[in-house]
């Protein structure tokens, strides 16, 4: 599955791959395969980046186009 939010919500904090996998506590490229929908992100991960950007869940990964 593609999470295209994954990439803007990234790029609207000015944020690096790495500085979003440092967050995550994981390599850099993993977090690429994430973002490019290469590998599926864990529901564990999706909950800190959703706690990180002050989003929703259904929100980031595209179910809903509210933020909160």
């Amino acid at each position: 599955m593609y999470f295209k939010r994954l990439e803007d919500l990234r790029i609207d904090k000015d944020l690096t791959q790495q500085q979003v996998a440092d967050i995550l506590n994981c390599k850099r490229e993993v977090y690429r395969r994430y973002e490019k929908g290469i590998r599926e992100l864990p529901l564990s991960y999706a909950i800190i980046l959703a706690k990180y950007y002050s989003v929703s869940l259904d929100y980031l990964v595209g179910i809903s186009d509210v933020k909160q």
